[in-house]
Parts: structure tokens; sequence; C-alpha cells
């Protein structure tokens, strides 16, 4: 019988960076002669919209921190991150204060006790809307691709949905699969 998993260029971006060690868009650009950053657009507590608040198994009354970001490649913008945390997590830490994180979102969660183990992507394409347009100096006949992470602990614990609304063109999303067979 065959065991099989999926490794992803997401990988990086699905871990706590060790000390020192660049943030996982920084580095990958910087891979590829590209400078990579972000700047946050915003850090506030909300409910958050329906599809988020189910991944992260929040009820109608419950709250999120969400961290809004743009994401730029050599200063032009290439996508829209929203990162959603629980608010019993992430309510009076680093993850609800509007500035960066040394070592990012994940980091500060591993040291609060919630270490990421899993992670599920989905990956749409729709139409771009006005303020992605704007956001995203896009034109509007301009399609997006939504990719939407959510983060697991080994216990199934929720700790991060992520929504990244990025501009399609030029974009590539790699898998690969790892099989490992009996013998």
């Amino acid at each position: 019988m065959a065991d099989a998993g999926w490794a992803s260029v997401s990988t990086p971006y699905v871990r706590p960076r060790r000390p020192g060690e660049p943030d996982a868009w920084a580095e990958e650009a910087a891979a590829h002669g590209h400078v990579g950053t972000n700047q946050l657009r915003g850090v506030e507590e909300a409910y958050p919209p329906r599809e988020v608040a189910d991944l992260l198994g929040l009820g109608p009354e419950d709250t999120a921190v969400v961290r809004r970001r743009l994401v730029l490649l050599d200063g032009r913008p290439t996508e829209l991150a929203d990162s959603y945390y629980p608010a019993e997590i992430a309510r009076n830490t680093r993850l609800a204060e509007a500035r960066k994180i040394p070592g990012g979102a994940l980091t500060m969660l591993a040291s609060l006790g919630y270490q990421p183990r899993t992670a599920e992507e989905r990956v749409t394409a729709r139409p771009s809307n006005a303020p992605e347009q704007d956001a995203l100096d896009i034109r509007p006949e301009d399609w997006v691709m939504v990719l939407t992470r959510v983060l697991r602990t080994d216990t199934g614990t929720p700790i991060e949905a992520t929504v990244m609304t990025m501009v399609a063109d030029g974009r590539e999303l790699r898998y690969k699969m790892i099989i490992n067979e009996e013998t």
C-alpha cells in the first residue's frame, strides 16, 4: 500500500522562521533576483467572513484578529493577504498590534504554544472587483486567483486562516506528490 503526501512551494510559508532568517517572501523573491516585501494595511479584531469563521471553527458571535497586508514584488503590488487568528489566541499579543512581528506571525504563534502541523489550501479564480483593481493596480477585465489556507496544530486546532488575492497574470502554483511505498 502506498502512503502519499503533498509538497508545495507553500512549505516555507507555513512554518515558523528561525532567528535571523528572512521572511519567506523576501527569501523566495531574492532567490529569483527580486525584492519581495509587504506593507501592513491594518490590524483589527472583527467578525470574519463566514468562510473564514468556518475554517477557524468560530461561531457567529466569535471574533478574530485580522492582519491585512499588501504584498509587493520589486515595489509592484502582487497580492492582498488577510490573515485571521481566533481572538482567544491573538488578543493581547503582538498579533493584535499594528506593527510587523519579528520572525512573522507563525513564529509568534509557535512561541505561544501553537505550532502549525497541517496546512490545507484551496485555489479559485474569479473576476477582480473594484477595490482589488485599485489595490493591485489591475484592469477591470483582469481576473484574480484566490488562495485560501488554514493552518492547524497537531490536535487539529485551527490557528490561522489566510485569504490571498493574487494578480493572476504570470502566477503559477506548483505542487508535487511524494509517494512512499511499503516494501
